[in-house]
């Protein structure tokens, strides 16, 4: 495949041990970028053209840099159109890209578009001699990905995959965009990631997550009013502009489903600090809690998660050598991710295989487990 294009970039998944449903509020996340994602082969076309196809969808996609973004054509083409679109808000854009894309893992909940989109993003740019830095490349895929695609969400997905680094946990503050990369620290034991997936797949254009976005800033506007506090447009309110003690002294007021949504964001910030205590001094079973912990807050407070995710997670939770872990990504459908002792590992898959599929037979031939590294984030493969 490499010999047949000019360029190559590989874009990572990326999974959140501690932090999840928080980044639209503007909350504390952590994250890892994985050794599995994305591979885009391609070559600079210079009449502006983009031809691309994928080993991974059906189809092919085929458009002009020099037309109007047309409206979502509700393919995998979205993610380059939603890219362009996103570029050309502030470069112009003259030449195209013709070329093949692959995905290493057939799972949902990884972040695959948002791996998607920062392929194309970082592709278009360099066709047309743009420098950006990780981090825009990550916000103008996060506006791809809300503006055009429809998905509120806020920085998790893209920050890790733009700016993870192998071995470090990425700790992103989504209120000021202020990040760290802590090392591990060398007292701790040594894990992999493992990724099981439930057999599902889902879109979440077209699942729960926006609406538990608007819960939350719903939660957000009544505890501001309640205090008698100023008002900004609703598009504009987060759960992170309110205190804590704002939360305390209004909660019983407000209906139930929005103080649970206000619950989980609380607790997953406090949840998200102790995370990065327990990584910088090697504390690998109290990180790993945490996550229980946090997907715990996910079933009861964010009230996401689909039986079969569910059903992994308890599944995990009484399983011999896995310290941690929670659904990823939405956790409407997708997988579950948990930190494991690399030396249980064939232990792990068989005991977790042998007690979901006794739950859901019906995903015998699709529920998958893989275990990954850490890595680093999106780059050119030179």
């Amino acid at each position: 495949m490499a010999a047949a294009y000019t360029h190559h970039l590989f874009s990572p998944y990326r999974i959140c041990p501690v932090g999840a449903h928080v980044d639209h509020q503007h909350g504390l996340v952590t994250g890892f970028a994985l050794d599995k994602g994305v591979d885009l082969w391609f070559d600079v076309t210079e009449d502006g053209s983009v031809d691309l196809r994928s080993e991974s969808f059906e189809g092919e996609v085929r458009f002009n840099l020099a037309e109007p973004s047309l409206v979502r054509q509700g393919n995998w083409g979205d993610y380059a159109r939603g890219a362009k679109y996103a570029l050309r808000k502030r470069f112009e854009l003259h030449r195209g890209i013709r070329g093949v894309l692959k995905g290493s893992l057939p799972v949902g909940g990884l972040s695959s578009s948002a791996a998607v989109l920062i392929a194309y993003v970082m592709a278009f740019a360099r066709a047309n001699d743009i420098s950006l830095t990780k981090m825009e490349v990550a916000k103008i895929a996060s506006e791809a990905e809300r503006e055009y695609i429809g998905l509120n969400n806020g920085l998790l997905d893209q920050a890790c995959i733009a700016l993870g680094r192998k071995d470090e946990l990425l700790m992103l503050d989504c209120d000021t965009n202020d990040y760290r990369l802590i090392p591990r620290n060398p007292k701790m034991p040594d894990f992999r990631l493992a990724i099981f997936f439930s057999g599902l797949t889902r879109s979440l254009v077209n699942s729960d997550y926006n609406l538990r976005v608007g819960e939350c800033r719903t939660a957000a506007w009544n505890m501001l009013a309640y205090a008698n506090m100023p008002l900004k447009s609703f598009d504009k309110t987060f759960l992170r502009d309110v205190p804590r003690e704002l939360y305390d002294a209004t909660r019983d007021r407000m209906p139930a489903r929005f103080a649970r949504r206000a619950e989980h964001f609380y607790s997953e910030y406090k949840r998200v600090r102790q995370a990065v205590t327990a990584w910088e001094t090697g504390d690998l079973e109290w990180f790993g809690r945490l996550s229980f912990e946090s997907c715990e807050s996910s079933i009861h407070n964010y009230e996401c998660g689909s039986p079969e995710l569910i059903a992994i997670y308890r599944a995990m939770r009484s399983t011999k050598g896995i310290y941690g872990g929670r659904f990823s990504g939405a956790g409407f459908k997708g997988a579950c991710i948990a930190l494991v002792d690399p030396a249980e590992t064939e232990r792990i898959r068989a005991k977790i295989t042998d007690k979901y599929l006794a739950e859901f037979p019906q995903y015998g031939k699709t529920f998958e487990v893989f275990f990954c590294t850490s890595e680093d984030g999106a780059r050119f493969i030179e």
